[in-house]
C-alpha cells in the first residue's frame, strides 16, 4: 500500500461528517503531507466552490491547494469544455457549478440551450425545470453533476440532485449523463491534469456505491474505510470487492 502517488479521498463520511472532522483521516492526511505527498479530495457535492472546500478543510486543520479539490462541478465544466466548446449552456445549480463553468469561460444562457447541466439548486423553481425540459426536448445534451437522490442535514434527509434530475428525465424521456461518482470522470480529470498512471492511483471512501465503484470503474485500486455509509460486513457481500478494507485510516501503514 506504499506505492501510490495519487491518494484520492472522498470527503463527507471519509474525511469529515458534516462539519466534524474524522480524527483518523486528518492524521492520515498529515502523515502523507509529511512524506511529501499531497492527497486529492474527490466529492459529488456540486454546491461549493474549490475555495469554499479549501476553507472548510482549513478549519479542520487540513491545508491543501484548490487544484487538489475535485468536485462533480469541476468534472462537468471540464467535460463541457472538452466535448462542447462554444455551445450555449443552461445551468441549474449553485455557486460551485457556476464558478466551475465561469473558470472555463463557458457561455451560459437563461433560455433554451444546446447543453443542460444540473447540480443541486436549493432555489429551484418551475421555470428552471421548464427551460431544462424544453432544451432537452429540442436536442440538448443533458448532463448532471451527480445522482444522489437525498443528502443528510440537521433536519433529516433532503432531496438531492438526483431527485431533481429524475424529474427532467421522466418528463423528457432522456437519461442524463452523470459527472460524479460512481462515474470515473473526476478521477480521469486528476489523471489527465497530473499525468498519473492508473497503478499510481487509489480511491479511498466509505460509500461502496459511489467511492469504491468509482475506483473500480476507473480501473484503479480502492480502499473501503469503515467510517460512514457502508459497514465492512455489508461491503464484503458485494460481487466486486475493494482492494483493501480498513476500520479507519489510522490502520494504514505506508
Amino acid at each position: 500500500m506504499s506505492n501510490y502517488k495519487a491518494y484520492c479521498l472522498d470527503l463527507d463520511g471519509t474525511v469529515y461528517k458534516g462539519n466534524t472532522p474524522i480524527k483518523e483521516a486528518v492524521e492520515f492526511i498529515h502523515y502523507l503531507q509529511v512524506k511529501g505527498v499531497e492527497p486529492f479530495f474527490v466529492t459529488n457535492n456540486s454546491s461549493m466552490t474549490q475555495k469554499q472546500f479549501q476553507q472548510k478543510l482549513a478549519k479542520m486543520d487540513i491545508n491543501t491547494e484548490t487544484d487538489h479539490i475535485v468536485s462533480s462541478s469541476i468534472a462537468a465544466a471540464n467535460y463541457i469544455e472538452e466535448h462542447f466548446p462554444g455551445k450555449s449552456v443552461f445551468m441549474i445549480g449553485e455557486s460551485g457549478l457556476q464558478d466551475a463553468l465561469d473558470s472555463k469561460q463557458i457561455m451560459r444562457t437563461q433560455d433554451v440551450a444546446e447543453v443542460v447541466v444540473m447540480g443541486i439548486d436549493r432555489q429551484i423553481n418551475y421555470e428552471k425545470f421548464a427551460i431544462a425540459c424544453l432544451s432537452v426536448r429540442a436536442g440538448a445534451t443533458f448532463l448532471s453533476t451527480n445522482s444522489d437522490h437525498a443528502f443528510p442535514s440537521e433536519r433529516g434527509f433532503l432531496p438531492g440532485n438526483g431527485a431533481f434530475t429524475k424529474l427532467v428525465e421522466y418528463s423528457t424521456g432522456v437519461d442524463a449523463l452523470f459527472m460524479g461518482k460512481p462515474q470515473p470522470f473526476m478521477l480521469e480529470y486528476i489523471q489527465k491534469q497530473f499525468g498519473y498512471k492508473k497503478e499510481e492511483m487509489v480511491m479511498i471512501g466509505d460509500n461502496y456505491l459511489t467511492d469504491v465503484l468509482t475506483g473500480i470503474n476507473m480501473g484503479i485500486h480502492t480502499v473501503h474505510v469503515n467510517s460512514g455509509v457502508n459497514r465492512t460486513e455489508e461491503v464484503r457481500q458485494k460481487v466486486a470487492q475493494p482492494t483493501y478494507f480498513l476500520e479507519s485510516l489510522s490502520e494504514w501503514i505506508i
